[in-house]
């Protein structure tokens, strides 16, 4: 309740001491105070003094102003703020901006030219704040728009300035409350063909995220089709001068702006006036798991729509560099040549690969006067040469690569051709015409090119035999268990599986025989052990109980359906072991267990600080969002709760525990089964009482352990005492009272952020409510949870929070909480 009247405190004192300057520009005798703000000529923006949220610390930022929710836009003062005070903007008589504390006149921030006569600094209509000599126009002697913080307007440039030797660059928030800079930045790399990159320094040195693709003479290639998005025009400028990517909209009624957020996501959102939000889900990046960089390592591709997502480059010409990693779905060592060039002979050729984001082009150079054929020759010329392709998306230009290809990833659609140099027993379609200075060459190696052929035609026999022999071996292996051609798995069938297969003698000595030492714990499936594997990789292996009859059917839908699926967010399924009666699923290992183990233990729930809570709801949310939506199936997970979010060494979550989940076609809505399975607690009211599940279901299951993620309290079983039957009554009756924010987990103290908590909150009791239609999907979630609290929509009555439910007798004191078990375990309840 402190908190809230705080809160209350700031924001009445805000918006009384707050006025209009009514200009647009400021002197050296005309300063602007804490309770004034410039307005630009077009009233389309407002600089004014601003105070987060729970802090003390004051900023000068650039808003939105007719735009009811306060969105900040720049701050010039970001790593340097007015502390329990307020500030001032000058300009001084020599034309450097400065901001002082109003109590103390010290210089907090300064910027701008000490070398101006008359200096102003104004507001333009694009929302840049500019110092200029008065009377001046064109030129500026310090813009606002050359230090952006994390936001990107129409109009501004982002790049390197040659002459200055600037880069200009987005950083993003540390924190939505702490405008300092966080642990992302996408910046201009001028190198080769110049392109945006996306950089993370979370981990205390900078590592590449993901990378915008070079200019393709339409639009930066590793975002193919932006350029259809209408209204908007996008430029890029490489000469002397300078490298920049800049936008414009041809529309002034539209409001847009590129934002980079501080869990390292860049999102193009647009102002939607008539619902009053900002839609989301207009352009972001990273997308999926081929967005992330060098993903498949070099000479690797990455290609979300197979499993798993990484393959080599024109096989068999490339081959994994380690297959044992390759094999467990790592690919960041990539692959290597199966044949070497033979540069001298002169008997190298080129494979086409299609519809590519071209690799990294740092290290490649560029020459817009050569044409395609051309390019050929002066790569066939160049023994470093590895590949080449055009320059532009018209087929002008030429780009040669010198170094190892990585970062390629496959478009359905869109992207360029990309021409790899191999060796002659590789050549599958030499793709270009010989020049004539290139034809005696031709002759004189033709000979050499016939016999590579031939042996290449051996070498594929043999190769091919030996795969063929192995697939009829694990043919075999997999024939040992039922046919998965059932319901249950949407007619996966065996031969759908891409799956590694282990020796049981290779798992038996990872996990020291099944020693007790090495269990980690055992659920309806049975147990689950620790084990390392030769080349010291942990993993975490389930082992089928011979015992279990429901265990052999969640064997075969896990086996099957997870095989299928590639997130950051989902747990890695690595391969199986099927060998007589033993059924074994071997994933990664996350050292951290499950989220129960934290969330619901006094001593290390202190570990589950606000920031590290609010990335796993974050983490969870993309992760279920990918299931429903973004896979290639649509995927009803059927038991999500805390146990079955894993976590791994950075809490990062994972979703785990897929024996329950169901594919769904096309143009099915809901199912209904007379099996109902899960762990109550979690189960929509429909599906528990009539068996009927749907996406809402999942939702529903989402709304109760983001819940309990902000409470640190599980649904059932710690109201016995009062009035609330479940965490679910007693959040509603709290959000009811305007007491929502008593929810928040004690343990976390003050340090929170207390927008983002209510906000947490309000979209729990959204997804928990009774009726599914009422409930939002999950593409509607992510939305939410960027969007200002006052433009969600209002929750409604939740789903068992004012009843009991037709099995709340399993919850007396002599049954054991399904929420207890640990993450391997699945609560079953037989439906009418």
């Amino acid at each position: 309740m402190k908190r809230l009247q705080i809160r209350a405190i700031l924001l009445i004192t805000l918006l009384i001491t707050t006025t209009t300057f009514g200009k647009d520009t400021i002197t050296p005798t005309q300063p602007l105070a804490n309770n004034e703000t410039l307005v630009s000529s077009n009233g389309q923006y407002t600089l004014g003094f601003f105070t987060p949220a729970g802090s003390n610390n004051c900023y000068l930022g650039l808003w939105y102003s007719k735009i009811a929710t306060q969105t900040i836009l720049w701050v010039a003062n970001r790593d340097k703020p007015v502390t329990n005070s307020t500030g001032i903007l000058s300009i001084t008589s020599k034309g450097s901006l400065t901001i002082t504390d109003s109590n103390s006149t010290a210089v907090v921030w300064s910027a701008g030219s000490t070398g101006l006569t008359n200096p102003v600094a104004q507001l333009l209509d694009t929302g840049n704040l500019v110092v200029r000599e008065d009377g001046g126009s064109g030129s500026y002697a310090w813009q606002g728009f050359h230090h952006p913080t994390d936001t990107m307007l129409p109009g501004m440039k982002v790049g390197v300035f040659r002459t200055s030797g600037l880069n200009v660059s987005m950083t993003s928030w540390k924190s939505d409350d702490d405008p300092s800079p966080g642990s992302y930045t996408t910046f201009m790399d001028p190198r080769g063909d110049p392109e945006l990159f996306l950089y993370s320094t979370a981990a205390g040195s900078a590592n590449k995220v993901w990378r915008s693709g070079a200019w393709n003479g339409v639009e930066l290639s590793g975002s193919p089709s932006s350029s259809s998005f209408q209204g908007f025009v996008f430029s890029f400028v490489n000469n002397d001068q300078e490298v920049t990517y800049s936008y414009e909209v041809a529309n002034n009624s539209i409001v847009s702006r590129l934002v980079i957020n501080r869990t390292g996501v860049l999102r193009r959102t647009v102002w939607l006036g008539d619902t009053n939000q900002w839609t989301n889900d207009f352009w972001y990046a990273p997308k999926d798991q081929c967005d992330s960089y060098g993903l498949c390592g070099p000479y690797g591709a990455c290609d979300p729509n197979r499993s798993p997502v990484c393959k080599c480059l024109l096989e068999p010409a490339f081959t994994p560099e380690n297959p044992a990693n390759w094999q467990l779905r790592d690919g960041k060592d990539g692959c290597i040549r199966r044949t070497p060039l033979n540069c001298i002979g002169g008997t190298d050729g080129f494979n086409k690969v299609i519809n590519v984001k071209l690799p990294e082009s740092a290290n490649s150079t560029v020459d817009m006067s050569l044409s395609l054929d051309q390019c050929r020759a002066g790569c066939l010329s160049n023994c470093a040469c590895t590949a080449y392709a055009s320059a532009r998306q018209d087929g002008s230009g030429c780009v040669i690569w010198v170094s190892a290809l990585v970062d390629i990833r496959l478009y359905v659609d869109g992207g360029q051709d990309l021409f790899v140099r191999v060796a002659a027993a590789d050549v599958v379609i030499d793709v270009a015409v010989t020049t004539p200075e290139q034809s005696h060459k031709s002759k004189s190696s033709k000979l050499a090119i016939v016999l590579s052929l031939i042996l290449g035609v051996l070498l594929l026999a043999f190769i091919s035999c030996f795969v063929w022999r192995r697939k009829k071996r694990s043919k075999v292996m997999l024939g040992a268990t039922a046919s998965f051609n059932d319901a249950s798995n949407g007619g996966a069938g065996e031969n759908d599986l891409d799956l590694p297969l282990f020796d049981f003698g290779t798992i038996a000595a990872s996990t020291n025989h099944f020693s007790e030492e090495s269990k980690l714990g055992e659920g309806g499936f049975g147990p689950v052990y620790k084990g390392k594997l030769e080349d010291t990789q942990d993993i975490a292996v389930k082992r089928l109980a011979r015992t279990s009859v429901q265990g052999r059917e969640e064997f075969k839908n896990e086996m099957v359906l997870i095989a299928k699926l590639q997130h950051r967010n989902l747990v890695r399924l690595l391969g199986c072991c099927i060998q007589g009666e033993e059924r074994m699923l071997i994933y990664e290992y996350m050292p951290n267990r499950s989220l129960d183990a934290f969330l619901f233990d006094k001593e290390k729930v202190a570990l589950l600080d606000w920031q590290t809570r609010y990335r796993i709801i974050l983490g969870v949310t993309r992760g279920l969002l990918y299931l429903h939506q973004d896979s290639r199936f649509r995927i009803i997970h059927r038991d999500l709760k805390a146990s079955n979010i894993l976590l791994d060494k950075d809490m990062n979550p994972k979703i785990s525990d897929f024996g329950m989940a169901r594919i769904f076609g096309g143009d099915e809505t809901d199912f209904n089964t007379r099996k109902v399975v899960g762990t109550y607690g979690y189960m929509s009211p429909e599906y528990a009482m009539d068996g009927i599940f749907s996406v809402k279901s999942d939702v529903f299951s989402y709304g109760v352990l983001v819940l309990e993620i902000v409470s640190g309290k599980k649904n059932r079983g710690v109201y016995s005492n009062s009035s609330h039957v479940n965490l679910l009554s007693h959040a509603w009756s709290l959000w009811k009272e305007g007491k929502s924010i008593q929810l928040v987990d004690e343990s976390i103290g003050y340090s929170f952020s207390m927008d983002e908590a209510i906000r947490c909150i309000k979209l729990g009791l959204l997804c928990v409510q009774e009726r599914p239609e009422d409930r939002p999907l999950m593409s509607s979630v992510v939305q939410m949870l960027f969007s200002d609290i006052a433009l969600m929509p209002h929750p409604k009555q939740p789903g068992f929070a004012a009843r009991r439910g037709p099995f709340e007798a399993e919850s007396s004191s002599n049954k054991k909480d399904p929420s207890d078990v640990n993450d391997i375990t699945i609560s079953m309840l037989e439906g009418r």
